[in-house]
């Protein structure tokens, strides 16, 4: 975290990621204390290719990917979608190399999106994540929750596990994601490309509401929140989820604030998250700013995730009240997701409900350049939004409301920073069983 100092009262932030990526500039006046709190690894160094090699060429728990491949007539690999960061086309060309040492037909070979719930890429999305010569080269396909999908056990926690035919019947699994902090697992990455990745909808309505919601009614393994891990009843039960899943190897990345890659961890599942949790947890930390009267979270990383932001935010906000400030530069909008979002005036998903705004938010300010109603239901109530289309905009508001200057707390990328503050989302999800 730093103060900005010497009259310097502009913070840089990133915006539109996945498409004409550049640093907005957020100034404020001059007697402002403004303060930018930025992750510890916020400019950490990408990784060149004899990074990325090393990681290959040594994984944590398991043999070499192209001795695990020899073989192999059949390999899946299942890989995150636009809500996460990680740059997979970065990360594909030194898998494609491993499966070719070990003479796997490239005709063996297919993509699987591990959505969740999220809705379907279209091609260009894939060509964005996965790079244009791999969607021409090979299969790529959307995993669907609600078909095709096999019954192959129960967790502990009572977690009916149901995944991607297609996922199941490969003799070699490979998964790509990125450890960043979650809202209710806290931490992204690891066994999530599974559940709820490739899960079936009952799998993860269960996950996501029985073991949660048992959890905070006994206080047993009720840790929860963004960087929480230890004693996490959800993680735990997903980490159950993929150990029986028979997912081979998973590729974790570590991202900076432009969401290069500057670490990578690849190996057996769950050793290789664990070992990417314990600098997933000093690099995404970010010290809690002084109780600020405004506080601005920018959210890039998860860009159609803002929820995730908010969430983030408005833990800083004290209790004593004081203004929000969201900002998301999204042509696409927030993402459709099918067990949380609305579907119509009167029906949605099945953990959908009334996005709330904490009482102790005065004022919701929403930086949306390109404006939509859409993205508004999981957000905020919609009468508490002031919408802004430019940080000038927002910066004449601001002024306006605190004329004799405010204590501002800058937050680059909302969604995969946390806080010493704990920043929770708790979705109760009744089972349909």
């Amino acid at each position: 975290m730093s103060r900005q100092k010497n009259g310097d009262h502009t913070v840089k932030v990133p915006q539109l990621a996945w498409w004409d990526e550049f640093e907005a500039e957020l100034s404020f006046p001059e007697n402002w204390q403004v303060t930018a709190c930025r992750m510890q690894g916020h400019d950490a160094l990408k990784l060149d290719e004899a990074d990325f090699r090393k990681a290959f060429a040594n994984p944590i728990g398991t043999r070499p990917i192209r001795e695990l491949a020899q073989g192999k007539k059949n390999v899946v690999i299942v890989f995150d979608d636009m809500s996460r960061p990680t740059k997979i086309a970065e990360i594909v060309p030194f898998i494609l190399e491993e499966l070719a040492s070990a003479g796997v037909a490239e005709e063996n070979i297919q993509f699987i999106c591990a959505l969740g719930t999220h809705g379907a890429l279209t091609a260009y999305e894939f060509a964005k994540k996965l790079g244009e010569d791999v969607i021409a080269r090979f299969n790529v396909y959307n995993h669907n929750p609600y078909e095709n999908c096999t019954y192959i056990g129960t967790t502990r926690r009572g977690t009916p596990v149901s995944l991607n035919d297609e996922f199941l019947k490969a003799d070699l699994k490979i998964g790509i994601g990125a450890i960043v902090p979650h809202q209710s697992a806290g931490f992204g990455g690891g066994g999530k490309i599974i559940l709820p990745g490739i899960a079936s909808m009952e799998t993860i309505t269960h996950n996501h509401g029985p073991v949660r919601r048992r959890a905070k009614e006994t206080g047993v393994e009720s840790n929860t929140g963004m960087g929480r891990y230890e004693n996490n009843a959800q993680l735990l039960d997903i980490k159950e989820a993929c150990q029986i899943s028979g997912l081979d190897v998973k590729i974790d990345a570590i991202v900076n604030i432009q969401r290069d890659t500057t670490a990578l961890f690849v190996g057996k599942p769950i050793a290789q998250y664990h070992e990417g949790v314990k600098l997933a947890q000093k690099h995404y930390y970010t010290p809690t700013p002084e109780e600020p009267d405004v506080v601005v979270g920018n959210c890039n990383a998860k860009v159609n995730e803002t929820l995730i932001g908010k969430i983030v935010a408005e833990s800083l906000v004290p209790e004593s009240g004081g203004t929000l400030v969201m900002i998301t530069n999204n042509p696409w909008g927030e993402v459709c997701h099918y067990l949380r979002r609305s579907f119509g005036h009167h029906i949605g998903g099945r953990a959908c409900r009334e996005p709330p705004l904490a009482p102790k938010v005065s004022k919701f300010i929403l930086q949306m350049p390109y404006k939509n109603k859409v993205s508004i239901d999981w957000l905020a109530p919609l009468a508490s939004v002031n919408w802004s289309r430019t940080w000038e905009e927002v910066r004449a508001t601001l002024e306006t409301d605190y004329p004799n200057g405010a204590r501002v707390a800058v937050i680059p990328d909302a969604t995969i920073q946390y806080f010493d503050i704990v920043s929770t989302l708790f979705v109760d999800v009744k089972s349909s069983k």
